[in-house]
């Protein structure tokens, strides 16, 4: 996909791509097969039973004929970025020295598009690998406002991902997250700083403060992720493309009173939602 010969500049051929900027300098190491499925699998059992940690987990496997490891299961979870929901995910770890802010939706009434936005970060699994998934939501609406995939955890496609919202749907007044690195990092809370949006983080341990992605991760998995084998990050950016365009578009959904998000979004019926 990057050519570091051809004359258009490097970071232009990512953008092109909508590939993050460090992943031009990650060399990808090829994960067994063999762990690929187990991972696989480790990501089903988490969406259907989420309060199971890895003890739980490498006894759920063997039941199925896996011979593993308590070991190799918190292993594989770290590298997937998920943990039993009485622990956040590890994808919700702030860094040393980052600042934490207030949870500020606790009996708020969203009441309209761009009241508050939602981002969270969700593993994607994949023929012979696996990706990131990044998306920024709309918190009345349910709509996916911009989304990124990376083959690392690193801040600069959640960058990307939130740029994209701001520059083609204005600004939130209000912008949730969980404690993860990424969004604790100064060059995310800076960029949403400087665009006047009041910055929200779930506190450690709530799942449920940021329940409205993690329904877009279970909508995701099992009625596109799980379907699929993507050969390659361009097959996966191709068809998740394509399935969030139909959840935006054509999907309703139970709780916008069977309206899609582009119709709740662009809309505004008047519903209200409960934070």
């Amino acid at each position: 996909m990057i050519d570091r010969g051809h004359a258009l500049p490097l970071l232009r051929q990512a953008e092109l791509l909508r590939l993050s900027r460090s992943s031009m300098s990650y060399e990808p190491r090829p994960v067994p097969a063999a762990e690929l499925a187990i991972m696989r699998r480790i990501d089903e059992l988490h969406l259907e039973h989420p309060f199971a940690g890895s003890r739980m987990l490498r006894d759920l496997l063997r039941g199925e004929g896996v011979a593993i490891g308590r070991d190799l299961v918190a292993t594989l979870m770290r590298r997937m970025g998920i943990e039993a929901l009485y622990r956040r995910p590890r994808t919700s770890v702030p860094a040393p020295g980052h600042k934490v802010y207030p949870y500020l939706l606790r009996g708020l009434k969203v009441e309209r598009p761009n009241h508050v936005w939602a981002m969270d970060i969700t593993y994607i699994p994949m023929a012979r690998g696996f990706v990131y998934l990044a998306a920024v939501v709309d918190w009345f609406s349910r709509r996916v406002l911009a989304w990124r995939l990376s083959i690392t955890l690193e801040v600069e496609f959640c960058l990307e991902a939130v740029e994209e919202a701001l520059g083609c749907y204005g600004k939130p007044e209000i912008f949730n997250t969980d404690q993860g690195s990424q969004f604790t990092s100064t060059d995310f809370i800076d960029l949403l700083l400087q665009n006047g949006v009041a910055i929200s983080m779930d506190g450690r341990g709530a799942w449920r403060d940021n329940v409205f992605v993690e329904r877009l991760w279970r909508s995701v998995k099992y009625e596109e992720v799980y379907l699929r084998a993507y050969d390659s990050v361009t097959d996966a950016r191709a068809s998740l493309g394509h399935y969030l365009d139909f959840y935006n578009g054509k999907r309703p959904h139970s709780s916008l009173a069977a309206s899609t998000p582009d119709q709740a979004y662009f809309g505004s019926s008047p519903q209200h939602v409960a934070a």
